[in-house]
């Protein structure tokens, strides 16, 4: 892998940040250069939210991510808001489960995967996240297997270390749809 912008998109309180965390925290254990920018409305959940993920074997000039390689979209509002500025041969991934709307463009790969679906089918719901993030791993390789979980488990508050398990399965059930 050599640079990879990611833009993570959706509703707040859909773990969105928290997904652009264990991401970066996965590029760290990587020995990536790597940069993390949250930002989202005064509403935080149920507000509009989106992350932006660059790894780079470089130094990154800017942690804004304008032209994403990756565009995840959990919801509608971020779909329809990012999906032109996605660079021709990105991939964009969408929660199908929560966006019926397909993308419009054909210059990009378009993965349809109905994340909250399969979470709350799996007794884990609000773990769309998770799904998507193992999906995203599965198409971009950003890292290893290992630096993946050492991310995840970076990330997770030490309160909510009874998650780790359930955080695993989404990302094995992303991984393998």
């Amino acid at each position: 892998m050599n640079d990879l912008n990611i833009l993570l998109a959706g509703f707040g309180g859909q773990g969105i940040l928290f997904t652009g965390k264990v991401i970066a925290y996965a590029g760290l254990m990587e020995g990536k250069e790597v940069s993390w920018l949250p930002s989202y409305g005064p509403e935080m959940r149920g507000g509009t939210a989106n992350c932006s993920v660059c790894l780079s074997e470089n130094k990154i000039g800017s942690p804004l991510v304008t032209n994403p390689d990756v565009l995840v979209a959990m919801n509608l509002p971020s779909l329809e808001k990012f999906e032109n500025d996605v660079v021709p041969g990105g991939i964009i991934i969408v929660d199908s489960s929560i966006i019926a709307k397909k993308v419009q463009r054909t210059d990009v790969k378009t993965i349809y995967i109905p994340a909250s679906e399969i979470a709350e089918e799996n007794g884990i719901k609000g773990a769309a996240n998770m799904v998507i993030l193992g999906k995203l791993f599965k198409e971009t390789c950003f890292c290893s297997e290992e630096n993946l979980d050492k991310g995840l488990q970076k990330t997770i508050p030490p309160k909510k270390m009874d998650l780790l398990d359930k955080n695993r399965l989404c990302i094995k059930l992303g991984r393998e749809n």
